[in-house]
């Protein structure tokens, strides 16, 4: 029994390989993509994947091997993540309670305003260099290619996607049929027609784009949350394993022959035994 941790840590970190070889993967194919869009996410994928892949491994050595200098690393660098991971769970929650859309009268979808996002996401999207990356992403994906062939009832009718609704059509409250000049949304007079252009470089497009992050980057954390629960517990699987790896080993029987132990001293016991006995010599 006093092993079993030792067994559950290499049975966790089983599966923590295993997780972190199907990331390498995922990855490797997302850069086979021809989309901006997955190229971007492959460098962090790829990251994350081989810190799983190299930690998992210590912590499997260390485990089976009862290597406590291995199993000392790992922990060492497994709190490194909790607390990292645990500090970007809060920030996402953080950026995340911010944002939200805006119900349009006769319509089922809803349309998004820039200036009610979190301001460090807002710096995203408005920086010229990292849009352009967004914009070529959204180009060569199928965004806006369904609604090329829908009707104006379809619009009463049917729900839109944060993108479609930001990025396919202008705002619903544009009105081009008229002759005397009236002050509308900026993101009226950006609005074109052509397949290039659209709504692409609107505010709304922006919105769209980071109500997208927001839903997605929310259930991220919530999946962090049951993510670090689990970490917790395998750190401390794993400080008894590495309580197991120090504990001084015994030959031939648990607790000596006749009831005595017959372990074999530790460096800090041999320490001690030279310094009390030095003064006898």
């Amino acid at each position: 029994m006093t092993r079993m941790s030792n067994t559950v840590l290499g049975f966790l970190n089983i599966l923590t390989l295993i997780s972190s070889i199907v990331l390498l993967g995922s990855a490797l194919w997302m850069g086979r993509s021809k989309t901006t869009c997955e190229h971007f996410l492959q460098k962090p994928l790829l990251i994350l994947g081989l810190a799983i892949l190299v930690l998992s491994i210590a912590g499997l050595v260390g485990a089976c091997c009862d290597v406590a200098w291995v199993l000392w690393v790992y922990l060492f660098f497994m709190v490194f993540i909790i607390v990292a991971l645990m500090g970007l769970t809060l920030f996402g929650f953080i950026v995340t309670s911010h944002g939200g859309g805006v119900g349009v009268d006769g319509r089922i979808y809803k349309e998004f305003k820039l200036e009610s996002y979190h301001p460090w996401l807002k710096t995203r999207v408005i920086d010229t260099n990292y849009w352009v990356t967004i914009k070529t992403c959204l180009l060569g994906s199928v965004t806006c290619t369904k609604l090329a062939l829908w009707t104006p009832l379809d619009y009463l009718q049917k729900d839109l996607s944060p993108l479609q609704s930001g990025c396919c059509k202008p705002p619903t409250s544009c009105v081009y049929n008229t002759d005397t000049p009236i002050q509308q949304d900026p993101d009226c007079y950006r609005w074109n027609n052509a397949a290039t252009v659209l709504c692409y470089d609107c505010d709304s497009c922006r919105a769209g784009v980071l109500e997208t992050v927001r839903r997605d980057w929310h259930k991220l954390s919530l999946v962090n949350v049951i993510v670090v629960v689990f970490l917790i517990a395998v750190y401390c699987i794993g400080c008894c394993a590495f309580k197991n790896a120090r504990r001084p080993q015994h030959y031939g029987f648990p607790y000596g022959r006749y009831g005595m132990s017959k372990s074999q001293p530790g460096w800090e016991q041999s320490w001690s035994r030279w310094w009390h006995g030095r003064d006898r010599y």
